[in-house]
């Protein structure tokens, strides 16, 4: 009866929603500081005290849930299946992680500082109103990231099923080879998509033990496949003594290209780390995820090349898809074992695609759209545009076109990192009005709600990547030169460019209005009690975001005098 009951409140909250745009209305949520015709969400206010629990620890956990993906293994590894050996594919990928650490802590220390989300911290650079333009670009690579996440797991899943009924492999295709994708692995990608979407409902803070969870299978899993791989491989030669298959200069701007790649898996972290470091207790545990992350990647990526360097031994070609590796497995064994590979890589796409994306993408809306989504149907938008709307198994069909997508996200979030960070710390010198950033009116509001230095920094760090992206998604083009080279170096070239045209404009045209002698904090709450009312206002005493308050008791009559 009470589930019949719950069928039928929600038939009918349906009915009315398909007949009124109005009753999709959220009921308007109270902030701290947007002015009260505004309409914001909770969500976006300053961090309470009482929320911000994290520490060193809370980040190694959180970079251990994150990086632990298919994408951290395949990236590796598709590097030496386009042409490099083992030693330059840990090369790129530990030099890549370490690029893409710096401006994640220069951002991470907004949200530790602040305690504001991304969404928020974005209007000090952009302005009140563009800053909705830097949310959408982020958005819109969460998506990505969500949808090739998805598609990713469905493979993983084919494997479990598969290692149990290996007739499920020989399922009929009716599907246009045109299309990318067969009837096998849609019907994977469908179960996939409704074992995920009730988990990705589930808040993050109530799965704290599936993250361990998945910490630990996919590392066990990880070291397995290396080591059983290995084992194979040594009684067929030495997998450490295959050579480059490309030479020369080709050589040199490949390495640098998967360098690239490499920091561009990472780019949307990068840019939108406050909403997770504002959670943080202290001001300086956040900046350890500068070691957490290159060690974390590091790791899977040399288990990965290890286990892609010794399939090309035992099986005379590059795997570098971990689901593709384990579907070589056969006899009992090798069922067993790619059962629990597929299942480990199952539970890391979900985790993943729960902390970094899904999350991620919905504050996104609720932000943009604060009136008729919150954090709840911003999950359900962004799961059904990610696995349906979005063609995954077009970006994921090679290795090269998989690290020509994760380069061309870089080239949108790099100006944007570049920018959120020398604003903060070589313009605005770590001196935020954080209550201003919820006045549309306020001093952070520009020209019109626009900050022209931001749009002019982001036009001259992208507009020369354009077309290197093109060329590398058309080949076709021929274009050669330097304005290809220009690409292999998208994302250092998009930071610093956008970091040296930004401070360079604020030096030539200061915006004045939006300087402050010193940091003026979100920490602003007021409690009644009896006939006496207590307010904390804090500012930082030098800048840096150490914080002082002050408690005045007013006597609630006197203040009405």
């Amino acid at each position: 009866m009470t589930l019949r009951s719950r069928f039928d409140r929600l038939g009918a909250d349906m009915k009315r929603k398909a007949t009124s745009r109005s009753a999709w209305v959220l009921p308007k949520q109270s902030s701290s500081f947007a002015p009260s015709d505004t309409w914001t969400n909770k969500d976006n206010d300053v961090t309470p005290p009482e929320r911000r629990t994290w520490t060193a620890f809370t980040i190694l956990g959180f970079w251990f849930s994150d990086a632990l993906n298919m994408q951290g293994w395949e990236a590796p590894s598709s590097i030496i299946s386009v042409g490099l050996t083992w030693r330059e594919a840990i090369l790129c990928n530990c030099v890549g992680m370490m690029i893409v650490a710096i401006p994640m802590m220069f951002n991470g220390a907004i949200g530790a500082n602040l305690h504001v989300p991304y969404p928020v911290a974005a209007r000090s650079s952009f302005g009140f109103n563009f800053a909705k333009f830097a949310v959408v670009i982020r958005f819109v690579t969460a998506i990505f990231w969500h949808s090739i996440q998805t598609f990713s797991g469905s493979f993983a899943l084919t494997n479990c099923i598969s290692a149990i009924w290996p007739s499920y492999l020989n399922i009929p295709n009716h599907i246009p080879a045109s299309m990318g994708v067969t009837t096998q692995q849609l019907a994977s990608h469908v179960l996939f998509w409704c074992i995920q979407f009730p988990i990705l409902l589930i808040p993050p803070h109530k799965l704290r033990w599936f993250f361990i969870f998945k910490a630990v299978v996919v590392m066990a899993s990880s070291i397995g496949v290396a080591a059983g791989m290995v084992k194979y491989a040594s009684s067929s030669g030495d997998i450490w003594a295959q050579e480059p298959a490309v030479r020369g200069s080709q050589r040199a701007w490949l390495i640098m290209t998967c360098m690239m790649s490499s920091a561009g898996g990472w780019a949307t972290m990068a840019t939108n780390i406050p909403d997770f470091t504002r959670y943080m207790h202290g001001k300086k545990g956040q900046y350890w995820q500068g070691l957490f992350l290159p060690v974390i990647s590091t790791f899977l990526a040399v288990m990965a090349i290890i286990a892609t360097s010794a399939g090309k031994v035992i099986y005379g070609e590059y795997i570098w898809d971990p689901s593709v590796l384990a579907s070589m497995w056969t006899g009992p064994k090798g069922r067993t074992a790619r059962f629990f590979v597929g299942f480990s890589w199952v539970v890391g796409q979900i985790g993943t695609n729960l902390s970094a994306n899904v999350i991620t993408a919905a504050n996104d809306l609720t932000s943009l759209f604060p009136k008729y989504i919150n954090i709840r149907r911003g999950a359900i938008i962004v799961t059904i545009i990610g696995g349906w709307i979005m063609q995954p198994w077009k970006i994921i069909s090679s290795a090269s076109s998989l690290l020509t997508f994760m380069a061309g996200l870089a080239i949108f979030l790099a100006p944007v990192a570049g920018v959120l960070a020398s604003d903060y710390w070589l313009v605005k010198r770590r001196k935020v009005d954080v209550p201003a950033l919820y006045d549309p009116h306020g001093r952070y509001q520009y020209w019109h709600g626009l900050n022209w230095r931001a749009l002019v920094a982001f036009m001259v760090s992208l507009g020369p990547n354009l077309p290197g992206l093109a060329n590398s998604v058309s080949p076709s083009l021929g274009l050669k030169g330097g304005i290809v080279h220009l690409w292999d170096l998208n994302y250092l070239y998009g930071f610093n460019v956008a970091v040296f045209v930004y401070v360079s404009l604020n030096l030539v045209f200061p915006p004045q209005e939006t300087f402050v002698p010193e940091t003026i904090s979100g920490d602003i709450w007021t409690t009644a009690y009896g006939g006496e009312t207590d307010i904390i206002e804090s500012v930082s005493a030098d800048g840096s975001g150490d914080i002082v308050s002050e408690k005045k008791h007013l006597d609630v009559e006197t203040e009405k005098l």
